[in-house]
């Protein structure tokens, strides 16, 4: 093992909540970036085109007018936080984040209507004045309400749906420019629009069950991974929010805990030192797989506890610093656990180049069609990670057919290779689905490429 960094892990311990923002970091996405240039790319940088036109939206009338004056291709886009190919196309881009704030609210249902290019992030302390707070956040809080929805992203917790999942009603601008208004009364079209991947038109409102206000305590800490896969079940059904990050190449992992708290808002267990990011480089460089399963193990078992209470938007999301290429899938719950651990025995034992711990987690059954979590069973959702500056795809499609052998569906907007036939056999409603696209669509104005590849047998 190496003596400096032994050395150096007797001079200090780690905090495991300082670990993962060092893995994932943080990052404030400059909006205006998107209206200096015509020439897109995403928030990873892995996807860039140049549209044939670009429209920024400010109101419903100018979409409304844009989609009814003109024709061919046409892809809505609201942060780029996608890694997917959901957005390229060399027809015209419709940016919809000025649709965004509150634009109505109820405290006696608990719902509020925002612009559906509202970011995440924007909307939690304006909720909090009103006096509520949405159920769930993804970890990353930079997506557009449009955006996280039609792609199907979600949070953590057993007993909790995906964004999706708390749709009350949303306002659909079809490829024609015809308005329509769906919530639950309109049956498979809801089903249908709640996670749409862009497909059926422009999403220009959503209205969300929310709660009231709450706070939470939250807690963190290294663990052995296998002691929490063997417990998984009962932690995740006894706290609100339970998940781990798998450290590749050790035998820990890092835990997160969420709790409803009436407690003070403030750090409430506070540890004596944290690592930095460059004591954490030597791990993933020059080193044989024995040597940094040592080196990562003699680094996790310092671990201390961070522990902390704040308003739940300011707990449940992060900011990240250094952008990543993702690969998500959901595979059934009692499969999860060694899911996992053939992904981790994989990097192993294939001496796979990877910092970027896993991320494991749990989602409730809902009805969207497309959601991963569709369905009456609970789904475990599997995240990998590369760094946006390395080629991920070696390294993705080395574990991908891992996800396929225990029956994963692919996140929308997360690196997959999957097309029609394949997702046909994934998703019980897939084909009702295409069937609803083509009666709103029926010229295929909203396709690109990608979009093709997952629609047209």
């Amino acid at each position: 093992m190496n003596k400096q960094l032994i050395q150096k892990l007797n001079r200090r311990s780690f905090l495991a909540s300082s670990l993962r923002a060092a893995l994932f970091g943080a990052f404030a996405i400059n909006s205006s970036a998107f209206a200096q240039s015509t020439p897109w790319r995403n928030w990873s940088g892995g996807l860039n085109f140049q549209p044939q036109g670009r429209f920024d939206i400010t109101e419903e009338e100018q979409l409304i007018e844009l989609l009814k004056s003109t024709t061919g291709a046409i892809r809505p886009v609201g942060s780029g936080h996608s890694f997917s190919p959901l957005i390229p196309t060399d027809g015209h881009l419709v940016v919809i984040d000025q649709l965004n704030g509150i634009l109505d609210y109820d405290n006696d249902s608990m719902q509020a209507t925002f612009g559906a290019g509202s970011r995440l992030g924007d909307l939690g302390a304006p909720l909090y004045e009103i006096g509520q707070g949405m159920m769930n956040l993804p970890d990353i809080d930079r997506q557009t309400v449009a955006g996280a929805t039609a792609t199907g992203t979600h949070g953590t917790g057993v007993e909790f749906n995906s964004l999706s999942g708390y749709i009350t009603g949303l306002r659909l601008v079809t490829p024609n420019g015809e308005i329509r208004d769906i919530d639950a009364s309109d049956g498979d079209l809801f089903d249908a629009a709640r996670v749409n991947v862009g497909a059926l038109g422009v999403v220009t409102q959503v209205r969300m069950q929310n709660r009231s206000a709450y706070k939470l305590k939250k807690r963190e800490w290294t663990a052995p991974t296998e002691d929490i896969l063997s417990r998984f079940d009962e932690l995740a059904a006894n706290h609100r929010h339970f998940e781990i990050f798998p450290l590749v190449y050790s035998d820990y992992s890092l835990v997160l805990q969420i709790d409803e708290s009436d407690e003070p808002i403030g750090q409430t267990i506070i540890p004596a030192e944290e690592t930095t990011l460059a004591d954490l480089r030597p791990l993933g460089v020059d080193a044989t797989p024995a040597e940094k399963l040592a080196m990562n193990n003699a680094l996790a078992e310092r671990a201390e506890v961070s522990e902390a209470v704040d308003l739940s938007y300011k707990l449940l999301s992060n900011i990240r610093v250094n952008p990543f290429n993702e690969m998500e899938y959901s595979v059934p719950a009692e499969v999860g656990a060694d899911c996992v651990r053939e992904v981790l025995k994989t990097i192993y034992d294939e001496a796979i180049e990877v910092d970027f711990p896993l991320e494991y987690r749990y989602v409730k059954p809902e009805s969207p069609w497309l959601s991963m979590a569709y369905g009456d069973e609970p789904h475990a959702t599997i995240s990998i990670h590369r760094n946006a500056s390395q080629d991920y795809r070696p390294y993705f499609d080395r574990i991908e057919p891992i996800f396929w052998k225990y029956g994963g569906r692919p996140h929308w907007g997360k690196i997959h290779s999957l097309g029609f036939s394949e997702l046909e056999r994934l998703y019980p409603r897939y084909r009702d689905f295409v069937e609803v696209r083509e009666s709103l669509d029926p010229s295929g104005r909203m396709l690109n490429d990608h979009l093709k590849k997952l629609f047209i047998a």
